[in-house]
């Protein structure tokens, strides 16, 4: 589904923290959203998820009115947030469950779309352990599965592989992408590390409130005369680094 952001800002009292930004997310694509902490990125995910007001601008799915038709909207959203929002203490399905009663799938699908889901992550045979068992990159990955068991047609990810080390961000990185090729799911994956964004992805760099690029990261590399995305970045905001 195409998820379209019409001039959204935003401010916390008089400090402005986002500032007309406007995109598409085209469907079944895998998109990076680039930008350094502080950003705004995370505002942004408040905004796409209702957990903010939205002060100007609105958010379509399909041309649906997130301002309009919240309750419709958002059944075809998932989202991982950057703090992790497991019940440390219940199972694995315990958790899925819980959370597929909140999406109103009866007792009987929540427990087959459980299934499916922790199948697909490899995670079938620890759906009765404690979520405290497991490893960060697991955990991570339990919160994708929550998150895709009512079968939104976008996936939100917040900065999801903070805290993991390198060979669990990758792994989670590689996975989430691979839904988009298998499942057509959409994706936006906010992230203030280079490394997890590839040239063939499309960008969109946030900086201080204000999208300064969307696109293809390969044609934004073009357009900018550098080789990376690295340089692309620091041509755009006067930054080494996100």
């Amino acid at each position: 589904m195409t998820l379209t952001a019409r001039n959204l800002s935003f401010r916390y009292g008089r400090r402005p923290v986002l500032s007309e930004v406007s995109f598409e997310l085209i469907p079944g694509a895998f998109h990076a959203l680039l930008g350094p902490n502080g950003a705004g990125k995370s505002t942004l995910f408040g905004l796409l998820t209702r957990l903010l007001a939205m002060q100007c601008g609105d958010i379509l799915l399909e041309g649906r009115s997130l301002k309009k038709h919240p309750a419709e909207v958002m059944r075809q959203i998932g989202v991982v947030f950057q703090q992790n929002a497991l019940d440390l203490d219940l199972t694995v399905r315990q958790n899925l469950m819980y959370h597929a009663g909140l999406h109103g799938l009866s007792r009987r699908r929540a427990r087959q779309r459980c299934d499916q889901e922790l199948d697909r992550f490899g995670l079938l045979e620890r759906a009765n352990d404690a979520v405290r068992l497991l490893n960060g990159g697991h955990r991570r990955r339990v919160e994708i599965a929550r998150a895709l068991l009512h079968q939104p047609s976008l996936l939100l990810l917040d900065e999801p592989t903070v805290g993991l080390d390198v060979p669990s961000r990758q792994a989670l990185n590689r996975h989430v992408r691979n839904l988009c090729r298998d499942r057509g799911l959409t994706v936006l994956w906010a992230t203030h590390l280079i490394e997890e964004v590839e040239r063939d992805d499309r960008v969109l760099i946030l900086h201080r409130g204000q999208l300064l690029a969307n696109g293809e990261g390969h044609a934004l590399c073009q357009s900018e005369g550098t080789h990376t995305l690295a340089e692309t970045f620091q041509a755009l905001t006067g930054e080494t680094t996100p």
